[in-house]
């Protein structure tokens, strides 16, 4: 199964030159600039850079949450068809269920309740622990619409056709340097910037975080074309030792098909024709469909990288700017959505003045060992479907048997996969549910736990009322739970437990809501 983005070539500008060191501490000087007008200072403002979903996904919080956002994108504006994700999995549409999204999709998409990678790995979802129990396939264009309209909703600043051309940073703040649409220089001032700019960021390039990695696998080729004789299957994946490919609907008469056959690595500007798609499809698929009409071909190669640290002062890095990996398992878009809300609240909670700006240093600490746990997932998938060896060839058959007879290893497996098995880590002593994720439980009076996190709140489920008081309003709901359980939880606004106690009497979660809400 795929779904990550295609990773294609791009130029970029030479950034201005800073002392690495300067910039590495965030201390470096804003260079005079005589082109450029003066940047207006902005410490309310926090600017995103990329429009793509992780992008408008966080833009889009910071605005409900009332912080001023500007987000920058060098393209035009509109909605690409040519989609590199098809793929939604349960944690992801647990995260927009809590922005009041994921149920319009839903009705967009198509649930898939079985993944299958090749040959006999594969592994079912019927009984994952959430609402969604399945991988929504919907090209990805269709995401970035909801995302798009929900944030220009909010009232996101868009600034398209805009290119970044350099960035400072200094104890008070971020200066940046962008060309507009008709190429005049221009100074943008914010408290913070978030690069969501993807793998060739210039945001990333700017504060001189290095990309370590390599290439995985070279000269994979991408086609939208109509079938005569469309699959079966709603996504049609399979591997054999000299070949792979995939086919996934788009909903408008087109698939996308992706292969790659050993053997054939040319560079990503080489021409692609309709006849090497097919014959890729054929070797691995055994036919191509009837495929004809191709409206866009293309090549790329896939890479695995990660960014060393997820934030350098006041800039961080979310998405493919921080993480790329292999298309395997399709969880690049989700991986960066999820990146988004685990950082856009704790963004909120420092702009408003809840919490300190150390707050930011968790954003890197939770998600970094997610992007790695990813890589390695992802990386691991697609070496066992270019397996050529026979013991590699035999160890993927042997997997395919584990999982097919080990529930505990097929639920481990479908957790990472799905985004749903990620804790992350709690302080020493802490309640043993901190940095769990919380399942959509039902909460007293007929609501659920998704519903109460909407407009970016935490929500604390007691078993008694609990009167939060004025000074958290719109940023806290109280509930009970249904079940009657005894367990008082915080849940933080990203739907993992901020803090819990199996016995807690006023004065108690009082001293919690001020360590965590504000």
């Amino acid at each position: 199964m795929t779904g990550t983005g295609a990773q294609r070539k791009a130029h970029s500008a030479p950034l201005r030159s800073r002392s690495e060191e300067a910039t590495m501490s965030g201390t470096a000087e804003t260079p005079a600039s005589a082109a450029a007008p003066t940047a207006t200072p902005d410490r309310s403002r926090v600017i995103v850079v990329g429009a793509g979903p992780t992008g408008l996904l966080l833009a889009g919080d910071l605005a409900a949450a009332g912080v001023p956002v500007t987000l920058v994108e060098k393209r035009p504006h509109g909605i690409s068809n040519l989609s590199r994700a098809f793929a939604l999995h349960a944690r992801t549409l647990e995260q927009l269920d809590a922005r009041g999204l994921a149920d319009g999709l839903e009705k967009a998409g198509r649930p898939l309740e079985h993944l299958r990678f090749f040959g006999r790995f594969g592994i079912g979802l019927t009984d994952l622990p959430s609402r969604f129990r399945h991988v929504l396939v919907l090209p990805q264009y269709e995401v970035e619409e909801a995302l798009e309209r929900r944030a220009a909703e909010a009232g996101v600043d868009f600034r398209h056709e805009t290119e970044v051309t350099g960035l400072t940073q200094d104890p008070d703040g971020v200066t940046l340097e962008v060309r507009g649409p008709g190429g005049r220089p221009e100074s943008l001032r914010a408290a913070y910037v978030v690069g969501t700019d993807g793998m060739r960021s210039r945001v990333r390039e700017a504060v001189g975080l290095p990309f370590p990695g390599h290439s995985v696998i070279r000269s994979v080729v991408l086609a939208d074309v109509r079938l005569d004789e469309p699959p079966e299957t709603l996504l049609t994946v399979n591997a054999v030792p000299d070949a792979f490919a995939f086919i996934a609907p788009f909903g408008d008469g087109y698939h996308r098909v992706i292969g790659w056959r050993r053997g054939r690595e040319v560079s990503d500007d080489a021409p692609v024709d309709l006849e090497e798609v097919r014959e890729i499809t054929r070797l691995a698929l055994g036919r191509d469909f009837g495929m004809h009409d191709a409206r866009w071909l293309s090549r790329f190669h896939s890479d695995e990288r990660q960014a060393p640290a997820y934030r350098v002062g006041r800039v961080l890095l979310a998405g493919d700017a921080a993480h790329v990996h292999s298309p395997a398992g399709g969880q690049g878009m989700n991986t960066g959505l999820q990146d988004a809300a685990n950082l856009s609240w704790k963004l909120a909670q420092v702009m408003g003045g809840h919490a300190p700006d150390s707050l930011l240093d968790t954003y890197h600490a939770e998600r970094h060992p997610v992007g790695r746990s990813v890589l390695r997932s992802s990386g691991g998938i697609i070496r066992l479907a270019m397996a050529r060896r026979p013991w590699t060839r035999a160890l993927r058959a042997a997997l395919g048997t584990v999982l097919g007879a080990c529930g505990p290893v097929r639920r481990r497996v479908a957790g990472r996969i799905t985004g749903i098995g990620y804790r992350y880590a709690a302080p020493h002593g802490s309640h043993r549910l901190v940095g769990t994720r919380v399942p959509d439980v039902a909460l007293a009076g007929g609501g659920r736990l998704y519903q109460a996190l909407r407009g970016g709140r935490f929500v604390l489920i007691a078993p008694e009322p609990y009167e939060a008081g004025p000074g958290r309003a719109g940023r806290l709901a109280t509930e009970r739970w249904a079940s009657g359980r005894r367990t008082t939880v915080l849940v933080r606004p990203d739907g993992y437990v901020a803090w819990a106690a199996d016995s807690a009497g006023p004065a108690d979660v009082e001293a919690a809501l001020a360590a965590h809400v504000g």
